[in-house]
């Protein structure tokens, strides 16, 4: 068995790396999608990172795909979520896939779906298509594409490259949430609890919250980090991935451990 334990430092660099390229370009955003608006909770902390760079997915001509809109109508990004992968240790996107994001915006926020399918199968035919087979909130599913999105990923095997799979998974989900959509972007990487904060503990008090790899003697790996949710409701969040042998598809766990309480008067 094959254990590491890593620093904070590292899942957050890792985390800034993903947000920096997965920034949507201008012409994608609502008024406010970067300076992002605050709600009846606050203002939320620590928004999106500056602009990165911006590509494109295939040769798709922007007039011959259906526009961004703020109406709530599902619409291809110009971004290529691949492009984050050559930041990360030890991941890359598998020969012939491609990486696609669908995109939704209304007075609310946004929202965002990637998916991950044959290049072949990634015209602008068959994305529209998906498009327009839309019913009720469900995300377009367009054909040929895989089970999951880390299907479309593979990797030398390290454990640290499974730590990045871990959170890229996150990262790349939460691509195109905002203002009250977002999900992930409230979550803070923690190495303790923070102390200012009276917890209300829900399960044991864990004895080490440092991020770590284990590679067990069956070939299963498991990840396992701590985060804290620093949007109302505020909450300590246990990660758990397990990855079944020779694959980066796992089995994700997010489970609440501690709650904040009401400090003493």
């Amino acid at each position: 068995m094959s254990f590491q334990r890593y620093p904070l430092s590292t899942v957050q660099k890792v985390s800034q790396f993903i947000r920096e390229t997965l920034v949507l370009p201008p012409h994608e955003q609502q008024p406010g999608t970067i300076a992002v608006e605050a709600d009846e909770d606050g203002p939320l902390p620590d928004s999106l990172n500056a602009l990165g760079d911006l590509f494109r997915v295939g040769d798709m001509p922007e007039d011959n795909i259906p526009a961004p809109n703020a109406e709530g109508r599902w619409f291809v990004s110009t971004i290529d979520p691949a492009e984050a992968l050559a930041k990360l240790p030890g991941l890359w996107i598998r020969p012939g896939i491609r990486l696609v994001t669908y995109l939704r915006q209304d007075s609310n926020g946004g929202l965002g779906n990637t998916v991950a399918l044959p290049g072949l199968l990634s015209t602008t035919e068959y994305l529209e298509d998906a498009i327009s087979k839309v019913t009720a909130d469900q995300p377009p599913a367009p054909m040929g594409a895989l089970p999951s999105l880390m299907a479309g990923i593979e990797g030398d095997g390290s454990l640290a490259s499974f730590l990045a799979a871990s959170i890229f998974t996150r990262e790349v989900r939460e691509f195109g949430r905002f203002n009250r959509y977002a999900r992930w972007t409230h979550h803070r990487f923690v190495a303790a609890p923070p102390p200012q904060i009276p917890w209300q503990w829900r399960t044991k008090i864990p004895e080490d919250f440092s991020p770590k790899v284990v590679l067990r003697q069956d070939a299963e790996v498991i990840v396992e980090f701590y985060s804290c949710r620093v949007q109302k409701p505020i909450a300590l969040f246990r990660h758990l991935d397990r990855y079944p042998p020779n694959t980066y598809t796992a089995n994700n766990q997010d489970q609440v451990v501690a709650v904040a309480g009401t400090a003493p008067s």
